[in-house]
């Protein structure tokens, strides 16, 4: 008797080890489906999934893609706001606590030869009724090249050859206004997912629904639905809060649990501007203007070594990996300026996408230079002094302008994470 009692017993621990071991395999080391594993069937209805085109379907998804140039930057709470001294008296960017999201960003400024590739391929994807149509759009997609003018300087060279000469490539966009700068965003979105979608379907990873595929218009094209898990969200404009967060990098100054040993006035450690450390001590840190008339030094010892916009990865990276989140060109971000915008968003994500609760009405057109097309950037520049180094400082400029002085990158969301 108590021999069959224990082989029974035998027989369902088996039996309960194998369920164990095939609920392993089913939903990747752990008993409960996930969003990579999802199981055979749903646990809501118990119908299975992906039998047929009469049943529900699941793609394969291990996680968001990494799109080209994206580094992942780890979201969590800061102090946002400027730590530099209030000389213009704004106070526009009060000290205050948020909590910013995971997201990608550019590891670098969006390039000239990122924008040039941008206008090839805009050109062709656009069908024109007419060569004035064509000419209107060319122009609408070309960095203004006239921000290098000057009537009492001779800046010619770079008005002719900045965007367009080969030794120029791989140096930041300028030129390019905010709308401008969102028209790319939407374009390299469309660009990298359909080579996303190319690579899926070489890879046998996904195949279109010839039923979806049927229904197109023949000027349409095929976009991969965003719960395929091919698709990557858009890359858009960052918000300011995310710019800030981002150009600060406070995960460098964690200390035991959740503890930082110090706040940070530039991207890096410290109140000085150049390299504390090894064989590059001394160099600056960043490209900026040291003093009126001084861009890059004296011959044979330059200082930051431009008197331009430099290479896009000429100096040292921050703490997340991104290159030049001070100097080198300002930045748009997508935030509407207003000067209480710090005491108006919320305090998670925050960002200002319209005049809600500070309507343009408030503000005097004569003396206050503030309407609905007034976008921030952010970052010090090539001709800036190092007070605009800060990550905390902000000036705003209308959306449709453009100047030799401000470029952009890109970010992205990181889509299926809880922070």
């Amino acid at each position: 008797m108590r021999t069959s009692v224990r082989v029974v017993k035998f027989v369902a621990l088996l039996g309960g080890l194998a369920f164990l071991a095939t609920s392993c395999k089913m939903f990747g080391g752990s008993t409960k489906p996930n969003s990579g594993n999802p199981g055979p069937y749903s646990t809501a209805t118990g119908l299975y999934f992906n039998e047929g085109d009469t049943t529900f379907q699941v793609h394969d998804f291990e996680e968001q893609p990494q799109g080209p140039n994206l580094v992942y930057i780890e979201g969590g709470r800061m102090v946002l706001g400027s730590f530099e001294e209030d000389i213009l008296l704004a106070r526009d960017n009060l000290e205050r606590t948020v909590t910013v999201a995971s997201f990608y960003m550019d590891e670098t400024e969006v390039a000239n030869i990122h924008w040039l590739e941008y206008m090839f391929y805009a050109k062709g994807e656009k069908s024109f009724t007419d060569s004035a149509a064509q000419a209107a759009y060319i122009k609408s997609i070309t960095p203004r090249e006239d921000v290098w003018e000057g009537r009492l300087a001779f800046n010619d060279p770079y008005q002719e050859y900045y965007l367009r000469y080969p030794g120029f490539r791989f140096f930041p966009v300028v030129g390019v206004s905010w709308v401008q700068a969102n028209a790319y965003a939407a374009w390299r979105t469309k660009a990298v997912n359909r080579k996303m979608l190319r690579d899926a379907m070489e890879k046998g990873r996904y195949e279109p629904d010839s039923a979806t595929l049927a229904s197109l218009k023949p000027e349409e094209e095929f976009v991969p639905p965003i719960e395929s898990g091919i698709a990557l969200p858009a890359y858009r404009l960052p918000s300011e809060a995310e710019w800030e967060y981002a150009a600060q990098a406070m995960i460098g100054t964690q200390w035991q649990d959740e503890n930082q040993t110090h706040q940070r006035l530039y991207p890096w450690d410290g109140h000085a501007l150049r390299n504390p450390y090894g064989k590059e001590m001394g160099y600056f840190l960043a490209n900026f203007k040291r003093g009126r008339g001084d861009y890059a030094g004296i011959a044979g010892k330059l200082n930051d070594g431009a008197m331009i916009p430099a290479y896009i990865y000429e100096f040292p990276p921050n703490d997340y990996g991104l290159y030049n989140m001070a100097g080198n060109v300002s930045e748009w971000v997508q935030d509407l300026y207003r000067p209480l915008s710090y005491q108006d968003m919320e305090d998670l994500n925050p960002m200002r996408r319209d005049d809600f609760l500070d309507n343009v009405d408030s503000y005097n057109p004569n003396t206050q230079l503030i309407s609905n097309k007034s976008r921030v950037y952010k970052g010090g520049s090539w001709k800036d002094v190092a007070y605009w180094l800060s990550p905390g400082t902000r000036r705003y400029l209308d959306q449709d302008s453009a100047t030799a002085t401000i470029g952009f990158r890109c970010a992205m969301i990181r889509a299926g994470t809880n922070y």
